[in-house]
């Protein structure tokens, strides 16, 4: 299991996409930070600061820094694994 702090997953509560990713997440044993960006204002920018100014969710900042927009738990996946 990956430690909390190495995955943020900024989404909203509507969201059907963040909603399958966090659940598939969850099912894969990959613990998570969620961020609302409906509540914080500060999550928000920084969701539009890597999407070319765009509130797209879900999206997922890794340890490393990288962003990565509407990913598969796959690709999560991938990215922690080249992280380890």
């Amino acid at each position: 299991m990956t430690k909390p702090a190495e995955l943020t997953v900024y989404s909203t509560t509507w969201c059907g996409p963040c909603k399958r990713l966090k659940s598939q997440l969850t099912r894969e044993g990959i613990a998570y930070r969620e961020i609302d960006i409906e509540r914080h204002p500060e999550a928000a920018a920084f969701v539009m600061s890597v999407n070319n100014g765009n509130q797209v969710v879900p999206t997922v900042l890794l340890s490393d820094g990288t962003a990565l927009t509407n990913p598969s738990v796959a690709q999560v996946k991938a990215h922690l694994a080249a992280l380890a």
